[in-house]
């Protein structure tokens, strides 16, 4: 019993890890492609890897959201990264990503106007999560209106998903 709660918390930990940094990841590359200045993104990556990461393994997030504000007021497009979790895991124990779609999807994206900036927000499955350095209580930015569309899963691993949802 003990080596199968060692074996669990071990995968949590190491799922926590990996899909942080498919998602973190993933946020870097669609600021790239959209022309927004990611220096901040970089600046803060420990601390927002940190606090992801500790969210996951907790099974508290829900999604993280990547906003950008346009220089008119425009909030878009906007990214979620819903996480799924499975209690059980999953059976093959692979650690998947689909680099390559993402990289296609990318590349139909529009730019966004310069002085774009961006900001990330998550939200959460329960009342209760684990406070973090430099995150604090904030809303979203408002979808009423936008189209969305849907990526499909980003990455999988044992016992967590990620997608990728599209807001413009």
């Amino acid at each position: 019993m003990t080596t199968a709660t060692a074996t669990s918390v071990y995968t949590r930990t190491h799922t926590a890890t990996y899909l942080t940094e498919v998602i973190l990841g993933s946020i870097g590359e669609l600021l790239a492609e959209l022309g927004i200045k990611s220096d901040r993104l970089y600046d803060r990556w420990e601390l927002d890897a940190a606090a992801i990461q500790q969210w996951i393994e907790e099974e508290s997030l829900d999604t993280v959201v990547l906003e950008c504000h346009q220089p008119g007021g425009t909030v878009s497009p906007i990214v979620e990264f819903p996480v799924v979790y499975n209690a059980y895991g999953l059976g093959d124990k692979q650690f998947t990503a689909q680099r390559a779609k993402l990289a296609r999807y990318r590349a139909k994206l529009a730019r966004v106007p310069e002085g774009t900036t961006f900001g990330i927000v998550c939200t959460f499955r329960t009342s209760y999560h684990t406070p973090m350095s430099g995150w604090t209580a904030t809303s979203r930015a408002s979808t009423r209106g936008m189209r969305s569309t849907s990526f499909g899963v980003l990455a999988t691993a044992p016992h967590a998903s990620a997608s990728m949802r599209v807001l413009t």
